[in-house]
C-alpha cells in the first residue's frame, strides 16, 4: 500500500513538474536568434538566456572573489587536516535525510536502505556524523536530489540558467532545489534551532564545498578562453554523472528508462 501511494505521489509530482519544465523550454525557444548559425549554437548549448546568464554569472563571480574564495583559502590554510575531515563527514551526513526521501521517490529501495543504515550508524557510532564509521561496514555514501528524481520520471532538463548565488542550473534542477528545501527534514530541524546554529551549519557546508573546489576552479579559469562556457560545460557533465550515478559507490540505479530520450541525458 505504501509503495502504491508513493507511486501515485510520484506520478502527480512528475505531471506538475513536467508542465513547469515545458513552460521553461517554451520560454527559452521564444528568445532564439533568427540567424540559423546563431540559433544552432544556442540550441547546442541549451542556453537561450545567455546574455542574462552571463550577467548573473559575473555577479556571482564578484561575490565569490570578495567573500567565498577568501573564506575557503583561510579554511584551507588554518583548519588542520583532521578538522577538515570531520567537517567533510558532517556535511555529507546532513544530506542523508534528503537522499533517503529522493531514493524512495525514485523507487530505489535498496539505495534508500543503504542511506538509512548509514544515517543510523554514523549518527551513533560516528558521533553525530563527524566520523564516517559506515563506509567500513559496507554502507557507502551517495547523494540524491529532486532534480535527479525528476530525471527518472522523464522530465526534460529545460534551458540552462545561472541562479543568483546558487550558480549553474537547468530549470528542472532549479525547480528541484525548491522541492528539496521543502522535503528536507533538516529544513524543519534547523527552523527550530537558534539562528546562529542554522547560519553556522549552512556556512560550514558552503565553505567546505568551496574549499574543495579551489584547485579545480582555479585551474579551469586559468586554462579557459571562456570561463563561463567552461563552467556551463562542466556543470552539464557533472549533472549527467550524478543522474547516472557514475562514480557512485552505492548500488547503481535500477531504473532502466532514465535515459530513454535525449532530453534526459543532462541536467
Amino acid at each position: 500500500m505504501m509503495r502504491y501511494s508513493l507511486r501515485k505521489l510520484g506520478t502527480a509530482i512528475r505531471n506538475a513538474a513536467f508542465v513547469i519544465a515545458v513552460a521553461g523550454v517554451a520560454a527559452g525557444c521564444a528568445t532564439l536568434p533568427e540567424d540559423p548559425l546563431d540559433r544552432a549554437d544556442v540550441l547546442a548549448a541549451n542556453d537561450p538566456f545567455e546574455p542574462a546568464n552571463r550577467m548573473v554569472f559575473a555577479i556571482n563571480e564578484a561575490v565569490d572573489f570578495v567573500l567565498l574564495r577568501p573564506a575557503a583559502v583561510l579554511y584551507r590554510d588554518f583548519m588542520p587536516d583532521p578538522g577538515k575531515e570531520l567537517v567533510f563527514n558532517f556535511v555529507r551526513h546532513i544530506t542523508l535525510p534528503l537522499t533517503i526521501v529522493n531514493d524512495i521517490a525514485q523507487g530505489e529501495w535498496d539505495r534508500a536502505e543503504i542511506a538509512s543504515k548509514r544515517l543510523f550508524v554514523n549518527s551513533i557510532a560516528g558521533f553525530g556524523g563527524v566520523v564516517d564509521a559506515a563506509t567500513g561496514l559496507g554502507l557507502p555514501h551517495h547523494k540524491e536530489d529532486f532534480g535527479q528524481t525528476l530525471a527518472t520520471y522523464q522530465v526534460v532538463p529545460g534551458p540552462y540558467i545561472v541562479l543568483p548565488l546558487l550558480g549553474p542550473s537547468f530549470t528542472r534542477h532549479a525547480f528541484g532545489r525548491i522541492v528539496d528545501f521543502g522535503l528536507d527534514p533538516l529544513t524543519y530541524l534547523l527552523a527550530k534551532a537558534p539562528v546562529e546554529a542554522t547560519l553556522g551549519v549552512r556556512a560550514v557546508s558552503i565553505v567546505d564545498q568551496r574549499y574543495r573546489l579551489l584547485g579545480p576552479l582555479d585551474d579551469l579559469k586559468k586554462n579557459s578562453l571562456d570561463y563561463y562556457a567552461a563552467v556551463r560545460s562542466l556543470y552539464r557533465q557533472r549533472r549527467t554523472y550524478e543522474i547516472r550515478n557514475l562514480g557512485d559507490e552505492a548500488t547503481p540505479k535500477s531504473t532502466a528508462t532514465v535515459f530513454n530520450t535525449p532530453f534526459n541525458r543532462e541536467g
